[in-house]
């Protein structure tokens, strides 16, 4: 007796069908470069008022880096800068997501990378910007004020008990001492060199500048940020992707998790919510110092 034969869809054939089902960037051969934004002042701008820090965000660049099919990781930075810690550590956890999982990061400047912003920017393996974008101000900067002749005017008497001779160094309400704004400067330096040398070690060859051109604290635009090898090209984050993966890449933007309990967990400090019960006017003269002190960051820049 001769043996029948049944034909029977093939196994790859099968798969083809029920990868049509399955979302665009899972199938295989599809470009994905997942999107993280990483936008506003570094750090905690007031006590109840948190900024970008990597208790934010870690969560958001892990699920970014661990997408299937993912080609590079592309960050859309908008930050005119804040906490140089924050900034260094979110530096570090890019660098050390980008290793784990082998994958280019593409770092697209929007209106400014500067200061801790640009630190995070240095994170990419190339750096895009627009033309009118601002980037650099390599440097360190902190302020305060002096009220000890007004509250002599108004008949205000300090009264301060400290144990530690330097614990009260440069309260406001006391006279300036140059010893301890000597001191002040010396840590700004040892920070200052920190920086820099995170942005040597990034951008290496790439630098054209010299230091004290670079490492001033100034800021350029983006013709002049390419021209010192602070950044890498004009380009925006679309047309950049499609020329490198394809017109048919994807773009999924990472945004970190909603809902009540990300609200509760995510967005304010530690004992935010019980500091803020306390607040007789509901946390306005909060939320006012909040917007001021980050409106006057971003002037800075123009902005």
């Amino acid at each position: 007796m001769s043996e029948q034969r049944i034909d029977r869809p093939g196994l790859p054939g099968l798969f083809e069908r029920l990868e049509g089902w399955l979302p665009a960037r899972l199938r295989r051969g599809m470009a994905v470069v997942p999107v993280v934004r990483l936008s506003g002042v570094i750090g905690a701008v007031t006590p109840l008022r948190p900024g970008m820090t990597l208790a934010g965000i870690a969560k958001t660049l892990e699920r970014a880096f661990a997408i299937r099919n993912a080609k590079a990781v592309a960050l859309v930075i908008n930050s005119p800068g804040g906490s140089p810690v924050q900034s260094r550590q979110i530096y570090l956890r890019i660098r050390q997501l980008a290793a784990e999982k082998k994958l280019p990061v593409l770092v697209f400047v929007e209106d400014v990378a500067a200061s801790g912003g640009y630190m995070i920017a240095c994170a990419g393996d190339e750096i895009f910007c627009d033309p009118s974008s601002i980037l650099g101000s390599i440097g360190v900067v902190g302020g305060s004020f002096g009220f000890q002749e007004l509250i002599r005017k108004i008949g205000v008497e300090r009264r301060l008990y400290t144990a530690g001779e330097h614990k009260a160094m440069l309260d406001p309400f006391l006279p300036e001492k140059p010893e301890e704004v000597a001191r002040l400067k010396s840590i700004q330096r040892e920070i200052h060199e920190i920086f820099i040398a995170l942005v040597k070690e990034s951008r290496g060859a790439r630098l054209k500048g010299a230091d004290d051109v670079l490492f001033t604290g100034e800021y350029w635009a983006g013709e002049s940020s390419i021209a010192l090898g602070l950044a890498d090209g004009i380009g925006d984050l679309r047309s950049t992707l499609r020329a490198r993966y394809g017109e048919k890449v994807l773009t999924p933007v990472i945004a970190p998790a909603s809902g009540l309990l990300s609200g509760l967990l995510g967005r304010r400090s530690p004992g935010a919510g019980s500091l803020a019960a306390l607040d007789p006017l509901g946390g306005l003269p909060d939320d006012l110092i909040s917007a001021l002190e980050t409106r006057a960051i971003w002037a800075k820049f123009g902005f």
